[in-house]
């Protein structure tokens, strides 16, 4: 079965990946944002520029392994044209990316990272750093993206192409955009993300985060998180069992009594602490969404949107600046000891303040669209806000009301679906009893294409990397603008129009770099 390329803007040294390419020269030197990458021990010389790795190539080779005990595997990959090997061009480069695809293929993966339905290959824009294709990044992405595609469908392997620079971005989901294609979705789903990539650009989107989330970097469910809770207090067999006919905070405070609440506390903020990112993190963080609000404790989501230079001021925690992204958490934050609610007694004792946070929701839902992913729909605070947003908005004999979100859930429950109908339309990924995997796999290639339409047309217009990609008219813009950029520069900025104009052309991708 075919693979898919998702683009994504994301930090590799922190994107959850099974295998891991990484941009080199001759003599296996790699520059100092890839150390992370490398496994403990293959650096043999460190300096200013970066690290000298172990061993050599074979000999024609451009590819090498290098071995670690890890579920990610790491792959040079020579990029760099040599003083003495003249100017090979990108095909040069293309060439080193298919000899690198095939010998990532070679090696059997028999369990993807955390439980993915396909293996994940993350790469950069190979060539755009030490190997010289840096000023050529439209021509690049033109002629990558179809090796990639290419590479996935033979290996049957995801692939993430990763990039940082906003610019590189909005470049990448504009050729994707104009070659059409590669999301192998149904007209249905297709037709959701055209829906709210619509909202999205409009500002209309919010999201909310469930825990379903970040079970794909490895973290627990709720369920799963009392079954470890469980096994650290040893508990015997009979209560075990007995601990899912529980209302889960019941059960998180049986487990808080046998533990006490302190350990319980100390094991949660440690379990969900700081970490790899998975896929739908970068994803989700990535769109042209001002609002977030989860119930997750974890950082992963503000790490990701940290990573390509979109913060989130986390609520209640920090003050929101005008025109800044947040994350509202609901339910607590690692960070935060004291803030996580998890026991029926930590629910009732944050009574008020909670409330206060439910509120935030509470607005979103009556002002915005919000998008529901990863979560059951069952947690007790969102059942009473929901009810209580519904009815404000319930009119007497008015059968059309507007629903107030978007369910994105990963196998069909009609019985769910009707308990939400009149506040949300609950769009299902598979069929009941299709593989969970295979589910969760086609939401993240849902928010792929969600990413792609949602994403601003014009954040390279202004770089010089992209004029290749550029129309008569968009060349005839991108000079006039350049022009202004100059007269900027010969004033203080100080303004408020100097201000305004300079954020413009740097959404504009000018002084990317």
């Amino acid at each position: 079965m075919s693979g898919h390329v998702f683009v994504v803007g994301a930090d590799l040294t922190r994107l959850s990946c099974d295998d891991v390419l990484v941009p080199t020269d001759r003599d296996l030197r790699v520059g100092t944002s890839w150390v992370p990458l490398l496994p403990a021990g293959s650096v043999a010389v460190t300096d200013d520029d970066g690290v000298t790795v172990a061993g050599s190539f074979d000999p024609g080779a451009r590819v090498r392994e290098l071995p670690g005990d890890g579920a990610r595997r790491t792959w040079l990959v020579d990029t760099v044209e040599h003083e003495d090997g003249g100017d090979r061009g990108l095909s040069w480069l293309l060439e080193g990316a298919r000899e690198a695809l095939a010998a990532v293929a070679r090696r059997p993966v028999e369990r993807p990272a955390h439980g993915r339905a396909r293996r994940l290959v993350g790469l950069p824009a190979l060539g755009t750093g030490w190997g010289g294709a840096a000023g050529r990044r439209g021509a690049l992405l033109q002629q990558l993206l179809p090796v990639l595609r290419e590479a996935a469908a033979e290996h049957g392997y995801d692939v993430a192409l990763v990039l940082r620079r906003p610019s590189d971005l909005a470049a990448a989901q504009r050729v994707r955009r104009a070659e059409g294609g590669g999301w192998a979705l149904p007209a249905p789903l297709r037709e959701v993300a055209e829906d709210l990539g619509a909202r999205a650009r409009a500002g209309e989107l919010a999201v909310f985060l469930g825990a379903g989330v970040s079970a794909a970097a490895g973290l627990p469910t709720w369920e799963a998180l009392l079954d470890e809770l469980a096994d650290r207090a040893g508990l015997p067999e009979e209560l075990t069992a007995g601990l899912s006919g529980l209302p889960p905070q019941d059960a998180a405070a049986l487990l808080a009594r046998e533990l006490g609440r302190d350990q319980l506390t100390t094991y949660v903020q440690q379990r969900f602490g700081p970490g790899p990112y998975g896929l739908a993190h970068a994803l989700i963080a990535g769109l042209p969404v001002a609002e977030f609000v989860t119930t997750n404790y974890d950082p992963l989501v503000e790490l990701a949107a940290a990573d390509v230079g979109r913060p989130l001021r986390v609520l209640p925690f920090a003050e929101v600046e005008p025109g800044a992204r947040w994350l509202l958490k609901l339910h607590g934050d690692a960070a935060h000891p004291d803030s996580i609610v998890l026991t029926r007694e930590q629910y009732l004792e944050f009574g008020d303040h909670r409330t206060a946070l439910a509120g935030v929701l509470q607005t979103l839902l009556l002002t915005r669209h919000v998008l529901f992913v990863g979560t059951s729909m069952l947690d007790d605070d969102l059942i009473r806000i929901a009810h209580q947003v519904r009815s404000v908005l319930t009119v007497p004999g008015d059968p059309h009301r507007r629903r107030s979100g978007t369910v994105l859930a990963l196998q069909e429950d009609p019985v769910r679906a009707r308990l939400w109908e009149r506040d949300v339309d609950t769009v299902a990924m598979a069929a009941a009893g299709a593989p969970g995997p295979e589910a969760a796999r086609r939401l993240e290639v849902l928010l792929d294409l969600l990413g792609c339409l949602s994403s601003p047309p014009t954040g390279y217009l202004l770089d010089p990397a992209y004029r290749g990609l550029l129309d008569a008219e968009e060349r005839t813009l991108s000079a006039a603008l350049g022009d202004v950029a100059t007269a900027l520069a010969g004033t203080s900025g100080r303004s408020w129009a100097g201000h305004e104009v300079r954020r413009l052309l740097e959404e504009l991708g000018h002084g990317a770099g």
